[in-house]
């Protein structure tokens, strides 16, 4: 259980900073939340572009993008998840906005919270040594851009705490294990294939395309293959 403290505070801080939110969101003009749309779509680019920068093979970027995306088409993800969330806003959401509106919101905040180097490192270290310093800053992170993003995007933020909790809780239980397999190199291929991610869902807040971005989470996986082969091959 200790394993899984740090955890379990990223899930409270998300959950609270995204019914803080939804409660402001009521008193929102229509105007004021489509500039926060595009602003927190720039910021998110921003992020995306900055974490880029950590990778330093591009050939393990190319090589992981383009292999993840055929296994993430072929396993639908970006349907299954939205299917989700539909099911979720089918069931509980009386609102206008369409069918689709919490499935955007969830598969979005679910790939943002999920995706960096944050998650892992920090739940490798709750793992390991029982130390959740890393969790606590991505905690505070985290909370402050669910209010927002659940200002603009809506209830389905609130959603993201599932596979949040699962993906680092796996990585924290798991870590004895899979942490000779996560070197610096490793994460930071890692880190730079989850900010492409990013711009990709950056663009999808932006309207500016309309990108199955969870069809590509595969990616963000390869190098740990990827990077060991890489070495043996040179």
């Amino acid at each position: 259980m200790s394993a899984l403290w740090g955890t379990l505070v990223n899930v409270a801080a998300i959950a609270v900073g995204s019914l803080v939110g939804l409660l402001l969101k009521k008193g929102l003009p229509a105007r004021i939340s489509g500039a926060l749309s595009v602003a927190v779509g720039l910021c998110v680019l921003y992020i995306g572009i900055d974490g880029c920068l950590a990778g330093e093979n591009m050939l393990i970027a190319v090589l992981s993008m383009v292999i993840g995306a055929v296994v993430g088409e072929l396993l639908d993800l970006d349907g299954k998840l939205n299917r989700l969330g539909e099911t979720v806003q089918n069931r509980f959401s009386k609102g206008k906005n369409g069918e689709s509106t919490i499935a955007q919101s969830f598969v979005s905040a679910s790939l943002l919270f999920c995706v960096g180097a944050m998650a892992i490192v920090g739940s490798l270290q709750s793992g390991i040594s029982g130390e959740h310093g890393t969790l606590y800053v991505k905690a505070i992170l985290d909370g402050i851009s669910s209010i927002v993003f659940a200002t603009t995007l809506g209830g389905g933020v609130i959603l993201s705490v599932i596979p949040l909790f699962i993906y680092q809780g796996a990585i924290a239980l798991l870590a004895q294990f899979i942490a000779p397999y996560l070197s610096e190199a490793v994460i930071a291929e890692m880190t730079c294939v989850g900010s492409l991610l990013i711009v990709a869902l950056a663009l999808n807040l932006l309207n500016i395309t309309k990108i199955k971005v969870a069809n590509l989470l595969p990616a963000v996986f390869l190098p740990i293959a990827l990077c060991p082969l890489y070495q043996l091959v040179l």
